[in-house]
């Protein structure tokens, strides 16, 4: 039920992905970097589970540092996901296998400087260091320009955000790329990367539901997705993103081939008409960027409370970090976003207040049930 694939093979060191290569599974370690006792951890537990390929989130000088002894520590295939500042890939090109950038940052640093001019140093760098790309569009975190030229058609501004960051590595002669285009909505990831495929089948695709939350949810939303676009031959490797303890991690590798195999064999899981009506929440699966643990906590508790509310048409984001947080929460209804001592709260794109960890669930109550009813009074 997978049919032959389209694609071209790249090679991230000895992993092919792409073409008639087996469909590679990947995750990515949720502590924090610079934990480098935890982190090694969490790559262990990921080694365990059999994931191909391990991605470490990098955002400072001494995340690079951590990341040096983590490699020195494993043999693994390391990837690393540059945050805002690209130029730290001069640093960790050396130590990894393959870097991730999300052209929707590109513009925090050195705000004067063409994006041609970015994206050629994070070719240049990957060249000098045998490292594979991966091309990362989200949609909580869409370049400012694509914002403007396509306002609210999201599909339409990640889809040519990504056709036009092929164009330019392309242009500077490089071909060992993988293309990510993701949501929190599997109905827009299957969209997003339909429209891509049709017009650059040649990219291998990397496959994901991000923010997917926590299980059953998560899986179900990833499921979705995957159906949808393997059985269409699109996706060469996926990651499944789920918001679970740090010591289940391993799941987010044995749910991704079970699906895998699942669409393989043509076991499909029906998906009831009214999936999406009522109470969605939408949860970041963790990464080294949570700068508060009890993020995982909050999330979990943020379901339990608002049960009472599961039969309405309300989403509200929990999103762990400052880098993803305020903009992938602009589209929830309610949207909660963690720093190290505070949870900032928000109401749409607008900012209510920062509460402590210890009063962000009953100040969460006050705006849920304003929330409800003001749709009350207009349905």
């Amino acid at each position: 039920m997978i049919p032959a694939r389209k694609t071209r093979t790249i090679h991230v060191r000895d992993l092919a992905i792409g073409g008639d290569a087996p469909i590679a599974v990947q995750s990515m370690a949720a502590t924090r970097t610079q934990d480098v006792e935890a982190t090694l951890r969490q790559v262990r537990i990921l080694e365990a589970a059999g994931a191909d390929l391990i991605r470490i989130a990098i955002d400072s000088k001494a995340d690079v540092e951590a990341l040096r002894t983590i490699r020195d520590a494993t043999d693994s295939r390391l990837s690393v996901d540059l945050q805002e500042n690209y130029r730290l890939v001069e640093q960790v090109g050396p130590l990894v296998d393959k870097v991730r950038y999300n052209p929707g940052h590109l513009h925090h640093h050195e705000r004067q400087k063409p994006i041609r001019d970015k994206v050629a140093f994070l070719v240049d760098q990957a060249q000098r260091h045998g490292c594979a790309i991966r091309i990362g569009v989200n949609a909580g975190s869409i370049a400012p320009e694509y914002k403007e030229r396509f306002g609210g058609d999201h599909v339409g501004a990640i889809a040519q955000c990504a056709l036009d960051h092929c164009e330019l590595v392309d242009g500077l002669g490089f071909t060992d790329y993988v293309v990510s285009i993701k949501d929190s909505d599997p109905r827009l990831v299957v969209d997003a990367n339909v429209r891509f495929a049709e017009q650059r089948p040649d990219v291998p695709l990397h496959l994901g539901v991000t923010e997917a939350g926590m299980p059953p949810d998560g899986v179900i939303k990833t499921r979705i997705a995957f159906e949808q676009l393997l059985s269409r031959g699109l996706g060469d490797t996926i990651r499944v993103s789920l918001t679970v303890p740090f010591d289940d991690k391993g799941m987010e590798i044995e749910v991704g081939r079970q699906l895998i195999d699942d669409v393989r064999n043509g076991r499909f899981r029906s998906v009831p008409p009214n999936f999406f009506d009522g109470l969605n929440i939408i949860a970041c699966p963790s990464c080294s960027r949570v700068e508060n643990e009890r993020f995982i906590e909050l999330a979990e508790d943020v379901k339990k409370m608002t049960t009472y509310a599961a039969e309405h048409d309300v989403t509200i984001a929990v999103m762990g970090c400052r880098v993803n947080g305020p903009g992938e929460t602009d589209d929830a209804d309610l949207g909660l976003w963690c720093g190290p001592n505070y949870v900032n709260l928000k109401r749409g794109p607008e900012e209510v207040g920062a509460f402590s960890y210890d009063d962000i669930l009953g100040k969460l109550r006050e705006e849920l049930d304003a929330v409800i009813e003001r749709k009350a009074a207009v349905s």
